[in-house]
């Protein structure tokens, strides 16, 4: 039991199912549930206990949020679930205590209720009618406009450091200079981009003195060792198979060391506009070229739960989250130096490269580190193929639970693409025959892809085009 801003707070961890979460909450009478959402397998799971709760005849206010959560998944997935209550998607931590707040008082609840759900029914029924006059192109027909280029004339880098590496305990202050300071201020929902910001007249000012706290707090963390940070990174031989990538473990290219699988996008498109799989980014193994593929697990979370346990015994809240979210952008700087290392040295494709801050958050190197579970491959099982290529447990402290969420939190994971052309963009949402050939390609049953693919997958099945 925690104390939260004048609640008591019971946390039952990450992706506790549905009837464990409603047992507790009947057995400490609670007043609302609420549940957030880190990974997008969670997605399925609210939907799962919103059912749930309509099921056992409950009726207490539902609060939805989290990094993956969103308005319109809310109102279009786990609100229909849920006729008995009222799901509310809260977009950030700092308006849960007053979304609570109105939903527990006689007098602010039917108010917030009504306008809720005349918002939710709107969003639906707009919803709706956008997949009613959207149409996707057949699997064959996608693979048909694939992204195509003279494989030929590629001539890939070989690595100097094929295989598997660690980085143990690095250095935290050479991550300092790679923060991304402009999503701390998102979690303030504080509006802009870093710098301008400061000269924002409505925010400017609250998000200068957030800033010094933060450069502050850095500061300690770094001299004092608050945390750890860990890395692994590997480099392999690798061939496109179709929509998959086949790893190897060396140049013989014999049989896989293990397989990616990629999903291709299904929207209508034209020959300008190719249906991209990430895969179409590694040379197919029938080009007779031979390229590479790697992979990396980052974390700078060793150490984070004991430093923010104690500012949370402190009741310094603002501290506690200053920290997490600190903790979050050196991950991410991490994984941003890690990967310049990698383009100029381990790969050493980009030997030469020279890029300020605001370029390498730009993005503008040559090469892409997609992420299981996003948009380019929204399928966060494939971290598990990840970690067992890198051993990333045994060699840099990072586990994934059977969700596939990341433990420690404040760690991030991918795979390295280094073709000049390769690019990131979403999948969107599939049609049937491919989640019938990704299921098959994966050896799972059809309801096994339907549960980890089904943020992908539209509430009613489309019609396919030819």
């Amino acid at each position: 039991m925690l104390a939260c801003n004048g609640f008591d707070v019971i946390d039952l961890g990450v992706m506790v199912p549905a009837h464990r979460i409603l047992d507790s909450v009947v057995e400490c009478d609670a007043d609302l549930v609420g549940l957030s959402g880190l990974i997008t397998p969670s997605l399925e799971e609210m939907c799962n206990v919103a059912a749930e709760m309509e099921r056992r005849g409950m009726s207490l206010p539902l609060l939805i949020g989290g990094a993956t959560t969103s308005k319109a998944h809310t109102a279009v997935k786990i609100d229909p679930a849920y006729n008995l209550g009222q799901a509310v998607y809260v977009p950030d931590a700092s308006r849960a205590v007053g979304v609570a707040s109105a939903l527990l008082s006689d007098e602010q609840r039917p108010a917030l209720v009504a306008e809720v759900a005349a918002e939710y029914r709107a969003i639906a029924e707009r919803r709706a009618s956008e997949r009613r006059s959207s149409r996707r192109a057949s699997l064959a027909a996608a693979r048909e406009n694939r992204f195509t280029t003279d494989w030929s004339a590629y001539a890939p880098t070989t690595p100097p450091l094929l295989g598997v590496h660690t980085l143990g305990d690095y250095a935290l202050g050479d991550l300092v200079g790679y923060v991304d300071w402009t999503p701390l201020f998102r979690t303030w929902e504080l509006k802009g981009t870093f710098p301008r910001i400061f000269e924002d007249p409505s925010v400017g000012e609250v998000a200068r003195s957030l800033h010094r706290d933060a450069e502050a707090m850095l500061e300690r963390i770094v001299a004092e060792r608050w945390i750890r940070a860990d890395a692994v990174v590997g480099l392999w031989p690798a061939n496109a198979i179709g929509d998959d990538i086949a790893v190897y473990a060396d140049e013989d290219r014999g049989e896989p060391l293990a397989t990616l699988h990629t999903l291709r996008q299904q929207m209508e498109r034209d020959a300008a506009h190719p249906n991209l799989a990430l895969a179409d980014f590694v040379a197919p193994r029938d080009s007779d070229v031979a390229d590479y593929v790697g992979a990396f697990a980052v974390t700078t979370g060793h150490l984070e739960h004991e430093r923010s346990a104690q500012f949370e015994r402190d009741n310094d809240d603002y501290s506690a989250i200053l920290f997490k979210a600190l903790c979050d952008r050196l991950a991410e700087a991490f994984a941003e130096r890690l990967h310049e290392w990698v383009r100029r040295e381990a790969w050493a494709y980009a030997p030469g490269e020279s890029l300020s801050r605001e370029e390498l958050i730009a993005e503008r190197y040559r090469g892409i580190r997609p992420a299981p579970g996003y948009g380019c491959q929204p399928d966060h099982t494939e971290k598990g193929t990840l970690f067992e290529l890198l051993d990333a447990p045994a060699r840099a402290g990072i586990t994934l639970t059977e969700s596939f969420a990341m433990n420690p939190g404040s760690s991030v994971s991918g795979m390295f693409l280094a073709h000049p052309d390769s690019r990131y963009f979403g999948v969107g949402h599939i049609g049937s025959d491919q989640l019938e050939d990704y299921a098959a390609r994966k050896g799972w049953t059809a309801a096994e892809a339907r549960r980890w693919l089904s943020p992908i997958l539209d509430a009613d099945d489309l019609p396919v085009a030819a």
